[in-house]
């Protein structure tokens, strides 16, 4: 029985190899431009067979919707630029095995109804989607009811000043096992937004200053969030009713505003944050209805609030991490507390560490009665630095009477971690 398995598996892989070579040896390379063979990307594509290349030279193009419909390679050559006259959505992929390759798409339509794009990609698989630059365009990269495509090293920007003149840089619908990597964004709605999308990776991204969210995700299982760069967007970053969710080693950086955040958790669940770095927000994480994150050796530094935490939150573990600098480290609108803070470090704390085991001795309450004032009258803000506001916190660390005795950390570190 193992034998035979071994000898079927083999005999499929050969003539999987035998297939490809074939289909190698019969492929073209079809050349477009104004001395080439064709002088328009359309008639290539119809000449074209399954598994050949165009190759398009410089030169500005204005060929309407373009429409993939076969596995070919499009290769752009000295960038040439392809110009939807602000009427057209640019490259729409209908077809499996499609890669998009060194163009310049610029200047789709725009339409709230169809969503135009830069590049839409059509219940496909296995796109591949590189080293692009996409300029003012309503969408950059559309995909729906997409699988195992690699959207990488693209320059997405639009230059819209309200939100509802423009679409999101790269937007995925009812996808899977997407690979978003190393793309930059800027001055879209949203720089990557994920809806319905399940077992993908977004990796070495920068979005920054887009009208709303840097990233924004709904309903979208199972994900990993690493090494992106979010700076300076109208909201921050939103994570909405979704589960399982992994964010490592991601900076999000000066995200200003009442209703802007570092990172929004609305209604999350099992979710792992780890070497994060929230510098310089309103608030760096806020957390609404979720549940059972840990988040472990993160920096929360210079933010107005460090993290906030409503009441409807509990099981969450908040651990070493870096609480550097920022007004209020912590703040809830509750006073029971069902989540486990631990050897945390806090620039705040003034305990002692008498044995030398890098661990206080006493327990530290970064619950500070001011922010509990101000949680409920946010205009009492403007007492912050007074006399009164200092004497009042430093009488609560003493004789606790309106904080949560439960709100502790029970081992803060006596020294930042090394992250």
């Amino acid at each position: 029985m193992f034998i035979h398995s071994n000898i079927t598996r083999h005999l499929v892989f050969t003539s999987c190899l035998v297939c490809f070579i074939f289909l190698q040896s019969f492929s073209t390379v079809l050349y477009v431009g104004e001395k080439e063979q064709f002088s328009s990307i359309k008639k290539a594509l119809a000449a074209s067979k399954a598994g050949d290349t165009i190759i398009i030279t410089r030169g500005t193009y204005k060929e309407g919707n373009i429409i993939i419909d076969k596995p070919v390679c499009l290769l752009g050559r000295d960038l040439p630029v392809l110009d939807g006259e602000l009427k057209y959505e640019i490259l729409s992929v209908k077809s499996d095995s499609v890669v998009i390759k060194g163009l310049q798409l610029q200047n789709s339509g725009r339409a709230a109804m169809n969503d135009p794009g830069a590049i839409k990609i059509y219940d496909a698989s296995h796109i591949r989607i590189e080293d692009n630059r996409l300029q003012n365009n309503y969408f950059g990269i559309f995909l729906q009811y997409a699988t195992h495509c690699i959207i990488r090293n693209n320059t997405i920007k639009a230059s819209q000043k309200e939100e509802h003149q423009s679409g999101n840089g790269i937007h995925c619908w009812k996808s899977d096992s997407l690979q978003i990597i190393g793309n930059r964004i800027y001055g879209h709605r949203d720089g990557i937004y994920f809806e319905f999308v399940t077992h993908s990776v977004i990796w070495r991204n920068i979005a920054h200053f887009n009208l709303r969210y840097g990233l924004h995700f709904m309903f979208s299982h199972q994900n990993a969030y690493i090494t992106n760069y979010f700076k300076g967007n109208g909201a921050g970053v939103a994570v909405m009713f979704t589960k399982k969710v992994i964010m490592i080693n991601n900076t999000f950086e000066e995200n200003w505003g009442d209703a802007a955040y570092g990172v929004l958790f609305k209604e999350l669940s099992d979710c792992y944050l780890s070497g994060n770095r929230f510098y310089r927000n309103t608030t760096g994480i806020f957390f609404d209805g979720s549940n059972r994150i840990t988040a472990e050796h993160n920096t929360f530094q210079a933010n107005g609030w460090g993290m906030r935490i409503q009441a409807n939150c509990m099981d969450n573990k908040i651990s070493r991490n870096n609480f550097m600098g920022n007004i209020f480290d912590v703040a809830t609108n509750g006073t029971l507390t069902l989540n486990e803070f631990s050897e945390n470090y806090w620039d705040k704390y003034e305990g002692y560490d008498l044995n030398k085991d890098k661990t206080g001795d006493v327990p530290f309450h970064p619950l500070s009665l001011f922010s509990v004032i101000v949680e409920r009258n946010p205009p009492a803000m403007l007492l912050y630095r007074s006399f009164m506001v200092s004497l009042m916190d430093k009488s609560e660390k003493i004789l606790p009477s309106l904080t949560p005795e439960t709100f502790v950390d029970k081992k803060p570190h006596m020294v930042p971690y090394d992250i």
